[in-house]
């Protein structure tokens, strides 16, 4: 399992410069925002499991960075610890209010704040929020969506797959599975932010399943986009020899060894113009459907 990734939201450079050394010694991935608004754009290219955010920030507060976040589908799943030197009542009601989901105040206990780091991590994965890979949400957040959009016009659900992602697990490793797990779910959003909508939700469905909804008009581009820079970038996640020609040698279901192609998307995409759905898992059966005919070049 890779390592779960904490983004700092602190002005302050000792402060954060001690937190990234701290959480990093513990083995977290971690990165650091001194702005509100440099910590919304970090999220959105590179989604944290976990964001220790302070109040007191020099352009935006701490309290309208949670907003924000709250309020966008991509990034509502995403666990808030309030950082501040407030210690007051109202202060924390408000924090607790905007769907922050701890607080902790200055001059802090640094093992504190450690295991509310963990507990609010641990609590997400339990409770089936995100993928602990890919840090998109999973599970019971990705049903909310479906039961939301299944009342509404316009939109698309997309079914996405890693065509061949086992036989490259089988040679090159779980750690580098992984990867490529993370490099996926970051190049969707890198997708969806340039060509989809600030509505547009990314989940991961589990293993090498990704979901996006999206509107009808913009899927064909998404789908389009998403399929060729994933055939050109996950070049990058093999060695030389095997970029070169174009295959890896792993074993088939009876155990012998045969040529397997690079790993590429396959992607099917259901609208509500073209079908009547009465119930949620008609959209992801249809839509798996669609996926398993992309795979096939039909």
């Amino acid at each position: 399992m890779g390592k779960s990734r904490i983004l700092i939201v602190e002005d302050d450079f000792d402060i954060s410069n001690m937190l990234r050394i701290y959480f990093s010694a513990q083995g977290y991935d971690v990165d650091i925002a001194a702005r509100g608004s440099d910590a919304l754009e970090k999220t959105r290219h590179g989604m944290p499991h976990l964001i220790v955010l302070d109040i007191m920030l020099p352009d935006i507060d701490g309290y309208e960075v949670c907003r924000t976040l709250r309020t966008n589908t991509r990034t509502s799943h995403i666990p808030v610890i309030f950082l501040t030197q407030k210690d007051e009542r109202g202060d924390k009601l408000q924090g607790l209010e905007l769907g922050a989901d701890d607080y902790i105040t200055k001059p802090f206990d640094i093992e504190e704040l450690k295991l509310r780091v963990q507990n609010a991590i641990m609590r997400a994965e339990r409770e089936n929020l995100r993928d602990p890979r890919s840090g998109l949400p999973s599970g019971r957040l990705i049903e909310e969506q479906l039961r939301r959009i299944i009342r509404q016009d316009g939109w698309a659900f997309m079914d996405v797959r890693i065509n061949h992602f086992g036989p490259f697990k089988e040679v090159y490793g779980f750690v580098a599975g992984d990867d490529v797990l993370r490099f996926t779910a970051m190049l969707m959003g890198e997708v969806v932010d340039e060509l989809g909508t600030p509505d547009d939700f990314i989940g991961h469905a589990g293993g090498d399943n990704f979901i996006i909804i999206t509107t009808e008009e913009k899927a064909p581009a998404v789908r389009e986009r998403l399929k060729s820079r994933f055939a050109e970038e996950v070049q990058t996640q093999y060695n030389f020899i095997d970029r070169e020609q174009g295959f890896i040698m792993a074993s088939d279901e009876n155990g012998n060894l045969v040529q397997t192609p690079l790993m590429t998307l396959a992607v099917g995409v259901v609208t509500p113009s073209e079908y009547e759905f009465a119930d949620i898992r008609e959209i992801t059966e249809l839509a798996a459907e669609a996926r398993r005919k992309d795979t096939l070049g039909r």
